[in-house]
């Protein structure tokens, strides 16, 4: 069995595709991790973290 990857969506994105893809991951609503985001994205801390993660997160190759 093949272990579980994390991409960037791009089927479901509104930007960048990493709230997608992190919500593909667990199996979850992306909403609920673009709402996160964007209250963690208040702090400064939250929009660096989201272009880290957008740099190092590789697009998913079956989208």
């Amino acid at each position: 069995m093949e272990p579980k990857r994390l991409y960037r969506s791009g089927r479901d994105k509104m930007f960048l595709g990493v709230c997608g893809g992190i919500g593909e991951y667990f199996n979850i609503d992306p909403t609920i991790i673009r709402v996160v985001w964007a209250v963690f994205g208040c702090t400064g801390a939250g929009i660096i973290a989201y272009f880290v993660a957008a740099l190092i997160m590789p697009q998913n190759p079956n989208d």
